[in-house]
C-alpha cells in the first residue's frame, strides 16, 4: 500500500518522498486514514514501528486544509521528554517542510524567554513537555481557544514519570471540540482510564502483541559477574559489527564510570543523562548520529525520548528492574524494518528479574559465552587512597584506656624516636 492511497495532502506526500519513505508501516496505514476522517484514535505500537508519522503526516494533512489559525494555536503535541520533543520537531519540519506552518518547541532545561515569545506570536503547532508548557501557561503566554488536534506521544510514559496532574490541568484549559490522538507502546489500564477522560468514541489501532519486543531484535544474555561487567563490555566491541551502540545504566554516575572506561580503551563514547545540560545532551545526541562517537552510553531517560537509525546494538549494562523499560530499551534498535541485536548483562542478583522477565515476553532468552574472555579473571583490588593508608584509630575501652595497650611495646627514651 504507497502512501499516495491514504488521502494525504499533495506537499506532505511530496516531502515523505523526498525523505526516501516509499511505503508506510502497518501503525502508519491502519491510523492515517482513520485520523484523515476526522476521528479520535489509540494508537497501539511497539517502538521502532514508525508512530510519530503515524499522527504527524495525518494531522498536517487536516491543518494544510483548513487554512490558517489566525495567529492561534490549532494543535499540541505533548511528550514526556525534551529529547522526544526534538525528536517529534525535526520530523514535522521535514514533513511540513513545503507548508506555511509555524512550529515550537517547549521544554524544561533552557531559557523561557524565546518559549514565551514563540507562544505569544501565534505557532501554529506546538510540541511540548508537560512540565514547562503548564508553567508558561500560569503565565498566560500560550492561546489554545482555537485548538484542533491534542496528541499525546508516549502516553504510558507519561504517566510512568507522574505526569497526569500536569496533563488534566493543561487538557482542563483546551477547547472540548477537538480531535484528541493517543500513542502508546502499551495499553494499561490507566492509559483507557485517560481515553475514557479525554477522547470521544476514538478508533483503537493496534498493530503486533502488546509490550512485546520488537520480533527484528536478536535478544542474548551474557551471566557474568559484576566485576566483569567493564572488562566484557570492552572485549565486546572489539567486534567490527558493533558500531553504533547504545548502552544503558541505571545510574548517572554508572553512566559516567563506564564512558571513561571506554575512553581509556580508546573506544570513543558519549553520556546522555539528566545531570547533563540540555545543550550537553543535544551534542551528545548529535555526536552518536553523526557517527562521531560509536557509543551513547544513557539511563533510562533515553530509553523512549530518541529515535536514531542504525543503531547496530543495544547492551543492557544493568538489567532494568521492570520489564516495560527492558521493552522500551531494546526498541531503540532493530527499529522499523531493520535488524538489531540486544545484549543484557546479568548477574546472579539479576536472576529473579530476568525470569519474570521471560515469563512477560512468554519466551527465554538465549545465554551466550564470550569466547576469548576471561570470565576468572579477579576483581580489582580497591584502592582507598591516602584516606585508608592512615593508621586505624585505637580502639578505648569503656574506662578510656586504649585496647591496644599491653600489644604496642614499650619504647624507651634513647631509641631514636621521640617519645609520644
Amino acid at each position: 500500500m504507497p502512501f499516495r492511497t491514504l488521502g494525504l495532502d499533495d506537499r506532505i506526500l511530496r516531502a515523505v518522498q523526498e525523505a526516501g519513505y516509499t511505503e508506510p508501516t502497518p501503525i502508519q496505514a491502519a491510523a492515517i486514514p482513520e485520523i484523515v476522517a476526522g476521528h479520535d484514535v489509540i494508537g497501539i505500537a511497539q517502538t521502532g514501528t514508525g508512530k510519530t508519522a503515524a499522527f504527524t503526516l495525518p494531522m498536517l494533512t487536516l491543518l494544510a486544509k483548513r487554512g490558517t489559525g489566525e495567529g492561534k494555536t490549532r494543535a499540541l503535541v505533548l511528550a514526556p521528554t525534551r529529547e522526544l520533543v526534538a525528536q517529534i520537531d525535526e520530523n514535522v519540519r521535514g514533513y511540513a517542510k513545503h507548508l506555511p506552518l509555524r512550529v515550537a518547541t517547549v521544554f524544561g532545561g533552557v531559557g523561557e524567554n524565546p518559549q514565551k515569545q514563540a507562544l505569544r506570536s501565534g505557532v501554529d503547532l506546538v510540541i511540548a513537555t508537560p512540565g514547562r508548557l503548564l508553567d508558561l501557561m500560569d503565565q498566560r503566554c500560550a492561546d489554545f481557544s482555537a485548538l484542533e488536534f491534542l496528541v499525546l506521544d508516549e502516553a504510558d510514559r507519561m504517566l510512568d514519570m507522574g505526569f497526569l496532574p500536569s496533563i488534566k490541568r493543561v487538557v482542563k484549559s483546551l477547547p472540548k471540540k477537538r480531535q484528541t490522538l493517543l500513542f502508546s507502546a502499551t495499553l494499561s489500564r490507566d492509559i483507557e482510564a485517560l481515553t475514557k477522560d479525554f477522547q470521544y468514541h476514538p478508533r483503537t489501532v493496534e498493530i503486533g502483541r502488546r509490550s512485546n519486543p520488537a520480533e527484528t531484535v536478536t535478544q542474548l544474555v551474557y551471566e557474568i559477574s559484576k566485576h566483569l561487567k567493564p572488562s566484557l563490555l570492552v572485549h565486546l566491541l572489539k567486534d567490527p559489527a558493533m558500531n553504533m551502540v547504545l548502552v544503558f545504566s541505571r545510574t548517572k554516575h554508572g553512566a559516567d564510570r563506564i564512558a571513561r572506561k571506554l575512553e581509556q580503551s580508546g573506544i570513543t563514547s558519549a553520556t546522555l543523562h539528566s545531570n547533563r545540560s540540555q545543550n550537553q545532551r543535544l551534542r551528545a545526541l548529535k555526536a552518536f548520529k553523526d557517527g562521531e562517537v560509536r557509543v551513547l552510553v544513557a539511563t533510562d531517560i533515553a530509553a523512549r525520548g530518541i529515535d536514531v537509525d542504525g543503531i547496530s546494538h543495544v547492551v543492557n549494562f544493568d538489567f532494568p528492574l521492570h520489564a516495560e523499560d527492558y521493552v522500551h530499551r531494546i526498541g531503540r534498535t532493530g527499529r522499523a524494518h531493520a535488524i538489531g541485536d540486544a545484549i543484557s548483562f546479568v548477574t546472579k542478583e539479576d536472576y529473579p528479574t530476568l525470569r519474570s522477565l521471560e515469563r512477560f515476553i512468554n519466551r527465554g532468552i538465549p545465554r551466550k559465552v564470550a569466547e576469548g574472555f576471561d570470565y576468572q579473571a579477579p576483581a580489582p583490588k580497591e584502592d582507598g587512597g591516602p584516606r585508608d593508608r592512615r593508621p586505624r584509630r585505637p580502639e578505648v575501652r569503656m574506662d578510656g584506656t586504649r585496647a591496644d595497650t599491653a600489644k604496642r611495646p614499650r619504647r624507651r627514651f634513647g631509641s631514636g624516636r621521640r617519645p609520644n
